[in-house]
């Protein structure tokens, strides 16, 4: 075995029960023998070296590209593994300390999202076809953090309960304007123009999300011109920096990932002047509960370019500038390991149409992006934000019950419209509004 791999290995798996098969077929044992037997295989002597100079990087492209493979367990076992042994101290010995100044010193090159940029990150990722997303997605297609109540809520429930959770938040009354930044399939801005009876414009720059949601406000009847007594739904391919109008609402699910460091104090100013002056914001993205770091090289090169996950302390000095007041702040801590655990295993049960889409690279690609971050919510240092904002600071009720009755509201508003409770089918083929509650 590669001896810097061994001094690795030897550093990191100090607890757990590791077998490394190495390029020549020697066995090497690494942990305590506790746990889950879990053991992995080098095929070649390259992606020995590689993955012992750069493991945060090189695991995932050997894994993908099948240098390396697991013979017992799975990624997720492996990644579960290192997070047991290293909890969030990600850098166990000296060059992987040096690696990660380097990625610290380069974040914002790598987040220097300009509109070109921009546009070409989104369709890395988001263009890829929508058959790949309904195949471990809800009916609706959400795309982000779903809200679970318990582990055992379906998936379809929980993104139900999210919708509900974000509109409630937002305090909608009938006719209001609403900006959706980064509407992806149109999930979020449907649900606000059929059960709020909002007017939603979702902006988007995947060409392949637009088409969905263009089809989709056109079959349930929420392309404007709106009719009296409902909302409207529309959506275009437009850079939120292009928006020249204000919003009595504005929401951003999932999108703020995007926007990349240095340009948050952009993004927030853009968006002070965006929000009518009794205007409310929320804002849902992924965060790090530790101080700010970089992107993990795997995600930055694979899966997400241009993306970066903040810490708190980066957001609100962007908040603050812009002139914001924040309202309210809430921590989603557990609810996207459940949310990824339930998309891990829905693509991993229907991997072989994935393969049939694209090949056998990309699934094991999209494999480990989605047992790592499970993996990174669950035992790391991953959670969700939810931040409301406002101009002043008596624009929502100064108590947080008024959420829980905007809840109940926008539930029976559901049964009104014909969206499904808790008997909601999980292998139902379309988002199902015409079943009755």
């Amino acid at each position: 075995m590669n001896g810097l791999l061994r001094v690795l290995l030897g550093t990191l798996a100090k607890v757990g029960d590791l077998t490394v098969i190495d390029s020549k077929g020697k066995r090497t044992r690494f942990g305590d023998g506790t746990g889950k037997p879990i053991s992995l295989r080098f095929n070649t002597p390259s992606a020995e070296r590689a993955v012992a100079l750069n493991p945060v990087l090189k695991l995932g492209e050997c894994y993908m590209d099948g240098r390396v493979d697991m013979v017992e367990g799975d990624v997720y076992d492996l990644i579960m593994l290192a997070h047991l042994n290293a909890g969030r101290e990600m850098v166990p010995v000296f060059w992987m300390k040096a690696l990660d100044k380097v990625r610290m010193a380069e974040r914002r090159i790598h987040q220097l999202n300009t509109r070109v940029r921009a546009l070409g990150n989104v369709q890395r990722h988001y263009d890829l076809s929508a058959d790949l997303y309904r195949l471990f997605l809800d009916p609706d297609m959400q795309y982000s953090c779903a809200y679970f109540p318990t582990p055992q809520t379906s998936l379809s429930m929980a993104q139900l309960l999210k919708k509900r959770h974000i509109a409630a938040k937002l305090m909608l009354k009938e006719g209001m304007e609403v900006l959706d930044i980064g509407c992806g399939w149109g999930g979020m801005g449907l649900y606000l123009a059929r059960v709020a009876g909002a007017h939603v414009e979702g902006v988007t720059l995947s060409e392949e999300q637009l088409a969905v949601a263009l089809r989709r406000a056109e079959a349930e009847g929420l392309t404007p011109p709106a009719q009296v007594d409902r909302g409207s739904a529309a959506f275009r391919l437009q850079d939120y920096r292009d928006i020249d109008r204000s919003f009595d609402r504005i929401v951003s699910v999932g999108m703020f990932e995007h926007v990349g460091i240095s340009h948050y104090d952009e993004f927030f100013g853009r968006c002070a002047r965006m929000l009518r002056p009794d205007g409310t914001m929320l804002l849902h993205s992924i965060g790090r509960a530790e101080p700010p770091g970089a992107t993990n090289p795997f995600l930055q090169r694979y899966i997400f370019p241009g993306g970066y996950i903040p810490a708190l302390s980066e957001v609100m000095r962007a908040v603050e500038k812009a002139g914001l007041f924040v309202t309210d702040i809430e921590v989603l801590r557990l609810h996207y390991a459940e949310t990824l655990r339930a998309w891990r295993k829905a693509f991993m049960a229907r991997r072989d149409e994935a393969r049939a889409l694209y090949d056998e690279a990309f699934c094991r690609m999209w494999e480990f992006y989605l047992a790592g971050s499970e993996a990174s919510f669950r035992e790391g240092s991953m959670v969700v934000f939810q931040i409301q904002v406002a101009h002043r600071g008596d624009a929502v009720p100064i108590t947080r019950d008024y959420i829980a009755a905007a809840e109940a509201q926008l539930e029976s508003l559901e049964c009104r419209h014909g969206i499904p409770g808790p008997a909601w089918p999980e292998d139902w083929p379309d988002f199902p509004m015409s079943l009755a509650c």
